[in-house]
């Protein structure tokens, strides 16, 4: 027996006030009337009271309901047994399907021990099928149909996704939580290391769950896999003009011992190039292939190896490949400025290459271009467009295209900036000559950091600005800041598209930005930030989510048309469901295609989590933690000696119940000593 909160028997203190007042009792003596007092002798008075307790059930009363009191405060328990009442008991299957149960004849060995228990339970026990990889699958309702019991079992079949035990038990604890009567969880599972929460205190079931174990492995069997593979998502040009790129893969092993392992690349079915490398124990090995010139569109690869373990499925890692003609990009500028084309230009070609190919023109031409074909468009010191030019700069915008907008001087005297619509508040000119032999100028302040593709501080270091002018920013996001809080840099979405205003130029005069190698890389950002390809490949887990159309897109043309198909060849959505969903779980390998009603395709290549393919299994002392209740697990964790089969039963309430009685009994009993007074009286 124990108490859980100790301090509270200090409470104890307080028995000696009904003892205190029992003794205080004044002298309730009638005075009578008397003739004289002439006849009494004279003596001296006692100066010593004697007193004595009366009422002494009254006063056991009053003390044993403070006792009872600050006991039930104390929360008193008592270690028992747990019972449990079989004709009460509800039992749970859990069966693992996650993509490790693929190795061997785990799944099955585990369907065979489920139907075993189904076959041993008691006639009335409700059993209840479930599911886990990375989500709980409710398979049947909680039932004594042993034929619904049995299929459930034997239709369970692998999926490729991770399993994960700590939602495993947030899944169990919900479904549990307002059940009284014991559950008992069979859990069949192969208990991989790797599907371990973080943090243990995830792993708690209630004290009404007992936990069983159904382990289908021993220990972990030696496995090797494909980890990771880099390769370049898009390839640009023609035979002639593509650059080379290099495929590399890491080999990795998980329990096995050096080997030598044969590596293959596959592009879209056949293979270009094979490697023999030697794997350490238990380690990882890098091997590099030359990839070659792919065929326009997109190519299917993968990096495979032949390791004859028992999981044969991650033996390989896919990933795409696209190959296009360049993006074009429409660059505007005044007559009078020749040096932001070159600038921008000559940065966009060290960035990426082919990527992109450039043409430039005086805004004069703008009208007569088709803007369609460009990837986007940038307007250079361009103070005013016709309204026919920015009618169609609007248009191609809404659709989905991507306009950059740099002020420079010639933009000072307008009063609004073209396309971005929003006025144009002040000019700042911060050179102003020189100051102290100092040359005057502006530095970036602030760098929205949540906005990977506009850099970071380092990125604006050391950059100046002599010229700038203030835009109105209220139906705009702010990007970049200069010191004096100038937006430098803003975005606005318009339709599916958006535009992006730098309120400096790029001509090298207005700042130094030109100048500096940080520009090449902000160029690149940039450029990668407002284009849309028509074709992108992506590389993905199994689980990721997805995205198919922003909020903004949903409803709007570019994104209503959005058709996935999944590696099976099968629609996921219907073209419906699809124009309402904001995302898709990937939940299959292979690949998954999307095309969108603007002409613009994806491949997005979906692998195994890699810690799958780690097969070591939990340690037998953190599984028997696991398998205690709760109240046991926190008293291990501090040390204490306890038993796995007694759990603590509280006693405040019974005890609360006594100190009602007791209350009670006092009133009556001081009310019968009231009214023998009064009589007496």
């Amino acid at each position: 027996m124990g108490v859980f909160a100790p301090w509270f028997l200090l409470g104890m203190m307080a028995l000696g006030l009904p003892v205190y007042l029992h003794l205080l009792r004044r002298n309730s003596s009638t005075p009578r009337p008397f003739s004289s007092l002439i006849f009494f002798e004279p003596r001296t008075q006692n100066s010593v009271r004697h007193r004595r307790l009366r009422y002494l059930l009254l006063l056991a009363l009053r003390l044993a309901l403070l006792i009872l009191v600050v006991l039930a405060f104390a929360q008193p328990f008592i270690n028992r047994p747990v019972a449990s009442t079989l004709s009460d008991r509800s039992v749970l299957l859990l069966i693992d399907h996650s993509f490790s149960m693929r190795a061997g004849t785990r799944l099955n060995d585990a369907k065979r021990a489920a139907l075993s228990v189904l076959a041993r339970r008691r006639a009335t026990d409700r059993v209840q099928v479930m599911a886990f990889s990375s989500q709980l699958q409710v398979l049947t309702p909680p039932t004594t149909d042993a034929a619904t019991l049995r299929a459930a079992v034997s239709g369970i079949e692998a999926d490729d996704s991770r399993g994960n035990l700590g939602e495993l038990v947030t899944a169990v604890r919900q479904a549990t939580g307002n059940v009284r009567a014991p559950v008992e969880v069979h859990l069949f599972s192969d208990l991989q290391r790797s599907n371990l929460p973080s943090n243990f205190a995830e792993m708690a079931l209630p004290d009404a769950v007992t936990l069983v174990l159904h382990p289908v492995v021993n220990g972990g069997a030696p496995n090797w896999t494909v980890e990771s593979v880099t390769a370049p998502e898009q390839l640009w040009g023609s035979v002639k003009t593509v650059k080379p790129a290099q495929v590399q893969a890491i080999v990795a092993g998980y329990g096995t011992p050096a080997a030598d392992r044969s590596v293959s690349l596959f592009v879209n079915g056949k293979s270009v190039a094979t490697q023999l490398v030697h794997v350490p124990a238990s380690g990882r090995v890098s091997v590099t292939f030359a990839l070659p010139v792919v065929p326009y569109g997109f190519s299917r690869c993968e990096v495979r190896i032949d390791s004859g373990d028992v999981l044969p499925q991650d033996d390989g890692y896919r990933f795409a490949v696209g190959r296009s003609d360049p993006q074009q990009v429409l660059f505007v500028h005044t007559d009078r400025d020749s040096r932001s084309p070159l600038y921008f230009g000559n940065a966009l070609a060290a960035a990426d290459g082919a990527a992109f190919d450039l043409q430039s023109g005086a805004v004069g031409q703008l009208a007569r271009l088709a803007l369609d074909p460009y990837a986007f468009v940038v307007l250079s010191n361009v103070a005013a467009l016709s309204a026919s030019m920015e009618s169609e700069l609007l248009r191609y915008v809404r659709a989905g295209g991507s306009v950059l907008v740099a002020l420079g001087t010639g933009a000072g005297a307008a009063s609004r900036v073209p396309v971005f619509g929003d006025s144009i508040q002040e000019t700042h000119d911060y050179s102003g000559g020189f100051a102290n032999g100092r040359e005057r100028f502006v530095a970036v302040g602030d760098v929205d950091t949540s906005q990977p593709w506009a850099g970071d501080a380092s990125l604006w270091s050391g950059v100046k600005f002599y010229y700038a002018l203030r835009a109105d920013e209220t139906n705009a996001q702010v990007i970049v800041r200069l010191t004096d809080r100038t937006p430098l840099l803003l975005e606005k979405r318009i339709g599916a598209g958006r535009v992006l205003l730098l309120a400096s130029g790029l001509e090298g005069l207005t700042n130094d930005l030109p100048l500096h190698p940080a520009f090449v890389a902000l160029v690149a950002q940039l450029a990668g930030h407002l284009s849309s390809p028509h074709q992108r490949t992506d590389v993905r887990v199994v689980d990721s989510l997805l995205q198919l159309h922003t909020d903004e897109e949903r409803g709007l043309s570019a994104g209503a048309g959005v058709e996935v198909i999944d590696p099976q060849g099968q629609r996921p959505l219907s073209l419906t469901e699809a124009a309402s969903t904001s995302s898709l779980r990937l939940s299959q390998t292979g690949f998954y295609q999307l095309r969108l009603a603007n002409g613009r395709q994806e491949l997005i290549t979906v692998n195994i989590d890699p810690r799958e393919s780690d097969l070591e299994v939990i340690p037998e002392d953190i599984l028997a933690l696991w398998q205690r209740p709760v109240s046991l697990q926190h008293a291990a964790f501090a040390g204490e000696e306890v038993t796995e089969h007694q759990q603590p039963f509280p006693l405040w309430w019974f005890i609360m119940l006594l100190a009602l009685a007791a209350a009670l009994a006092q009133s009556w009993v001081a009310a019968r000593h009231l009214a023998t007074q009064r009589e007496q009286s």
